[in-house]
């Protein structure tokens, strides 16, 4: 039975986010499909707040970040009504990227201007193969600008040269090919997909995973001889941890690991 929690911000409307708790499994759900799920200050400040929950509870395996309605998300709100952000989009990337917890994107909507963003910032994504996405900002006279910096490592330049410039929105299929997102399948595959991967996630030690997470994103951009020295201290701790121990002890004896929610057994 899943646990729900009170939203984080914006309680006194339909809360911007939904957020459920099951089998160490967080789901947060955008919730303003009549927005298109724009990101408004009550979405801004949810999302962030709802994710900082999560990166902090140790019932907590990993992420799911998904929506309601057809749009995942549309990007920035250009209306500009509602309650004050108390984050920037700088500040969700952030918490998405340093946070400790992995996020699997469940995409069933359309991803335009900042939402690519999030869709790309999510560690594994699956999108509805029938969704389309774009870099739409340029026609309408602003730059992909924030976005760029969670984007361009995914993608070779002549790909984001094209996407970025034309604004052009492009088949799921597309964005797979390109490197900015992870899987497209069928609309009727997507929990299952979405499922298999939680599956493996949930198997990993969660200090060795927030320890790999770092890697990803913070090795490319070091120095050789840095990384080196960086990462040399990353395998001592892990190797010296008791979650290893307990890792190794199982491995050995051909078992799950005790920290594997039972209900993935």
């Amino acid at each position: 039975m899943a646990t729900l929690l009170a939203p984080m911000a914006d309680a006194a409307a339909d809360p911007a986010t939904l957020l459920s708790v099951e089998a160490g499994v967080a789901t947060i759900t955008l919730n303003r499909p009549k927005e298109k799920n724009s990101l408004g200050g009550p979405m801004l400040n949810s999302l962030c707040d709802n994710l900082k929950a999560c990166m902090a509870d140790d019932a907590v395996r990993v992420i799911v970040l998904t929506s309601v309605g057809s749009t995942f998300c549309a990007g920035a709100n250009l209306k500009g009504v509602g309650e004050a952000p108390l984050y920037s989009l700088v500040d969700l990337f952030k918490i998405m990227h340093e946070g400790p917890k992995p996020i699997v994107g469940r995409l069933n909507g359309h991803c335009f201007g900042g939402g690519v963003g999030i869709a790309a910032a999510c560690d594994v994504s699956v999108i509805n193969e029938t969704c389309e996405l774009g870099f739409t900002e340029v026609r309408i006279g602003v730059s992909p600008a924030i976005i760029s910096v969670v984007c361009l490592p995914k993608m070779s330049r002549a790909d984001a040269a094209e996407l970025m410039l034309s604004g052009e929105k492009v088949p799921a299929a597309h964005a797979v090919k390109v490197g900015l997102l992870n899987y497209a399948v069928a609309p009727g595959e997507l929990d299952a997909k979405v499922n298999e991967i939680i599956s493996k996630l949930v198997r990993g030690g969660p200090s060795a995973m927030a320890a790999t997470k770092s890697l990803v994103y913070r090795v490319p951009s070091m120095p050789l001889e840095k990384a080196f020295k960086w990462t040399a201290g990353v395998s001592m701790k892990c190797f010296g941890s008791q979650e290893a121990q307990q890792g190794i002890m199982a491995f050995s004896q051909k078992k799950d690991a005790p920290w594997v929610p039972k209900s993935k057994l």
